[in-house]
């Protein structure tokens, strides 16, 4: 395995207690990412080397890009709504079986879909679900622990998907006519004490980049689940990763643990940027009708 000496560079040093999301908007040439518990949006933009930040009024979990170029935000109590510099519209006002949860990391797949993960609660374990087109939500996985990061194999055949607390990334086939999952297998076992999987993207080479939440680092692995690469970083809480820039040769990262900077590092909540010499592919949109 490679270890990169490679040093990343803070962009943002906002101090988020849970930076995540991190997804690169090609049509503004602008990263968005969230702080989820204190229900900020924030809009980085590379070539003023400067920031917005929007107050979105409850936690934001993940989100979307849509095809017009909105974004579709995934919130507390099970809600899907609009955003264009504030609310544009409503997908889902609540999910019942959610009132008294959130949604987690969430991913677009090739037909427009989303698969939309939630949290566990003290009542029940955390869930799988899929958006459909036309506004349909589907549970499709049972008893996670944390449903986190996500990606597409490169032949589209295979989606990954994590599951934090067990320290797992499985991989599943996946059915882009109808985006059934099925066949669930260990892609990746993390031993206790080495960190938890938790944001991930898919590089053009087919290699699996996860962000260690509690692991100082961000672990690249062979699509035969074989550790390839790792990246360290001076805080603790590694939440999620994306790619962007030109060619998608960028790579943006966020970070948590902004509330404790003695515990998780002096820049501990921060957006970062590096260069590991390897280039991304762009998101897919979602495409769900309003």
């Amino acid at each position: 395995m490679k270890i990169h000496s490679i040093h990343p560079e803070v962009l943002v040093d906002e101090r988020c207690r849970t930076g995540e999301g991190p997804l690169w908007h090609p049509d503004e040439e602008r990263l968005y990412w969230v702080d989820i518990p204190s229900a900020k949006l924030f809009r980085y933009d590379p070539r003023a080397r400067g920031y917005q930040t929007f107050d979105t009024g409850e936690p934001v979990g993940g989100f979307t890009i849509q095809e017009d170029g909105r974004l579709l935000l995934f919130m507390a109590r099970g809600a899907v709504r609009i955003w264009k510099d504030g609310f544009a519209g409503t997908i889902i006002e609540e999910l019942p079986d959610e009132r008294y949860n959130r949604f987690n990391d969430v991913i677009a797949d090739p037909e427009g879909r989303v698969f939309c993960g939630v949290m566990s609660t003290d009542a029940r374990a955390g869930r799988l679900y899929r958006l459909d087109t036309d506004g349909t939500i589907t549970p499709l996985l049972e008893g996670i622990g944390t449903s986190n990061g996500m990606g597409f194999t490169p032949d589209l055949k295979r989606m990954y998907h994590t599951d934090t607390r067990r320290r797992e990334i499985y991989l599943f086939d996946y059915e882009r006519e109808t985006g059934a999952l099925a066949n669930r297998r260990v892609f990746v076992k993390v031993p206790e004490g080495e960190g938890k999987p938790d944001g991930m993207t898919v590089d053009a080479e087919g290699y699996v980049w996860s962000a260690f939440w509690d692991g100082h680092r961000l672990a690249r692995y062979a699509p035969d689940g074989a550790p390839a690469a790792r990246i360290e970083f001076p805080v603790k809480k590694v939440s999620s990763v994306t790619f962007g820039g030109p060619g998608y040769r960028d790579m943006f990262v966020t970070t948590a643990g902004g509330d404790d900077t003695a515990e998780n590092g002096a820049h501990a909540g921060a957006l970062f940027h590096l260069d590991a010499g390897v280039r991304g592919v762009p998101e897919f949109r979602s495409r769900i009708a309003q």
